[in-house]
């Protein structure tokens, strides 16, 4: 199959005069499963539906965003696989000076706030078209959200860009679902009640819903944190209503989880596993990193605090088959540099209760492995052993995050990893040692990653192979101090552990950490904790690197 059409030429090649859906990303166009645009605009191809992408268009200039002309549907935009704010900025506000998602990494070739600025655009221009807003920029700043860079609250993306419905998560089948409602004629206000998706609301809120304080009164630290622990406790099972700008806002629950013959079939949709031609001569790191490897599920139940994978992906972890797997290795040769996920050895497990309502858990894994948690590394390795042995490949490795809490009671998973799929070089993500630090973090104790690398290194010593763990490090979380800081380097130099990246914590909209660092309150017990400066943060990353 061609590439979705980014230009009349395109356009041209398809004999098509007319579009049913155009997709808006701040990310170049690469037609992988790796990439957002790329992933909807195929989908929503394969349902029958005329599909275009304008990648990165120059917001200065409106000819970029009538390229393709004027949808018959709907314009879906999304700010790309990065939060815009995030792809622009570091943790201490500077300007980042490239882009994984742009041609050679050159940076500036989104704006900031891209939902915002390129929604506004398209309404100006396209009055009336229906715009449905989406991606990780949208999914984490659907309700009322602290936003770090500009040190503050602000409403719902949904109410600041005035798009008219907000898909979050994971999205092919709402966005699906949308798009047949309105080629029924269905108008776009009238769609009220699809799963996954935040609305204005055209009715008041049934006494059975959940009603969050208004976003205006969520600037005081105390209204955050309830409203945040609200949202948390509720999301994934109620409808939940906040006002926002004197509108109802109306946040729909999640849809279900795909089922592995739905994700089977989204994989095996016709990707040309490559950047658009438009790009020839060209590098783009984040394909670079990516082409060599394979998504084989989605979803994380770990709750970490900092991290928003579960309230974009979900909890539940949705697997391909090894079908789906074998056939996408195929098409590989050489070197398969990763077959994983969010994190790798958590494929194909699941909650032998099917996450009840009545479970309140952030975290499967912490403070203890829950009984109902189905983990069986055999069904993965038996994946890893098959496509190993395909003619063509080579080498094989798995570079996703390994939970080492899930895998330090499974020796034969661990011999694997130390032997066969990590050449020589295992991250892991401790992210700290202190036992306090990592209780605010949600993170299993040290005591648990000392025990796996010393299995993991008895291993690679009976195989007489060199091999090193590399330790993932967050300095400056909520409730971290200078003491803690001299405790991990002094853990660090005790156990001979080099570190190659320490990670500035950033509060990225929606995770518990980040409210933790807003309100100045441990999210458990809602006591005052220590919130680190900047200044502080960066004595502690100094300390760390060079210890």
């Amino acid at each position: 199959m061609p590439f979705l059409p980014v230009n009349q030429s395109d356009l041209k090649e398809r004999d098509w005069d007319y579009l049913d859906i155009i997709l808006i990303s701040g990310d170049a166009y690469i037609d992988h499963p790796s990439f957002a645009a790329a992933i909807i605009g195929r989908t929503l191809e394969a349902a029958g539906f005329r599909v275009g992408i304008i990648p990165q268009p120059d917001w200065r200039n409106d000819s970029s965003f009538t390229v393709l002309g004027k949808p018959r549907l709907f314009f879906g935009i999304t700010a790309g696989n990065m939060d815009s704010m995030v792809n622009h900025y570091t943790a201490q506000r500077k300007l980042r000076n490239d882009d994984a998602y742009s041609p050679d990494g050159i940076s500036g070739k989104r704006p900031d706030r891209a939902i915002i600025i390129y929604t506004n655009i398209i309404k100006r221009l396209f009055k009336g078209v229906p715009i449905v807003i989406g991606g990780i920029e949208s999914s984490l700043r659907r309700i009322a959200h602290y936003d770090f860079w500009q040190d503050k609250v602000r409403n719902s993306i949904l109410a600041d860009s005035k798009g008219d419905i907000l898909i979050y998560g994971m999205g092919e089948r709402p966005v699906t679902d949308l798009a047949i409602l309105l080629q029924k004629g269905v108008p776009v206000s009238s769609i009220q009640n699809l799963p996954s998706t935040v609305v204005f609301s055209s009715t008041f809120p049934a006494k059975e819903d959940i009603i969050l304080p208004e976003a205006e009164k969520c600037s005081a630290k105390e209204t955050f944190y309830q409203m945040t622990r609200q949202f948390e406790d509720n999301y994934r099972t109620k409808t939940i209503f906040q006002k926002n700008a004197g509108r109802w806002l109306k946040h729909n629950p999640p849809a279900k989880p795909l089922t592995t013959k739905e994700m089977d079939s989204i994989y095996a949709l016709p990707f040309a596993y490559q950047p658009h031609p438009v790009y020839a001569g060209h590098k783009i790191p984040a394909y670079e990193q990516i082409k060599d490897s394979i998504t084989s599920h989605r979803g994380c139940y770990g709750g970490c605090n900092f991290c928003a994978i579960a309230c974009h992906q979900g909890r539940n972890i949705q697997s391909r088959s090894e079908t789906s797997l074998l056939k996408e290795a195929q098409k590989h040769t050489g070197t398969i540099s990763d077959v994983g996920g969010p994190t790798a050895n958590m494929y194909a497990s699941f909650c032998g209760l099917d996450f009840p309502e009545t479970c309140k858990r952030n975290s499967c894994l912490v403070p203890d492995i829950c009984p109902n948690l189905q983990i069986n590394h055999s069904v993965q390795l038996e994946i890893l052993a098959k496509i190993g042995n395909l003619p063509r490949i080579k080498h094989l490795f798995i570079a996703s995050g390994i939970r080492y809490d899930m895998a330090v009671n499974d020796d034969n998973y661990i011999e694997a990893l130390a032997t066969k799929y990590t050449g020589g070089r295992l991250k892991l993500a401790p992210e700290h040692s202190v036992s306090s630090v990592l209780r605010l973090m949600n993170k299993p104790q040290i005591e648990v990653f000392e025990k796996f690398c010393k299995k993991f290194y008895f291993y690679t010593n009976k195989a007489g192979l060199k091999s090193q763990i590399i330790p993932y490090l967050i300095i400056g979380h909520p409730g971290t101090t200078m003491e803690d800081a001299f405790e991990l380097r002094n853990w660090l130099r005790k156990n001979k552990l080099k570190v190659e990246q320490v990670q500035e914590f950033t509060p990225t909209p929606m995770t518990i950490s980040t409210c933790m660092y807003y309100t100045g309150l441990d999210y458990e017990t809602g006591k005052p904790i220590h919130i680190p400066k900047p200044s502080e943060i960066r004595r502690q990353k100094e300390l760390i690197i060079n210890q």
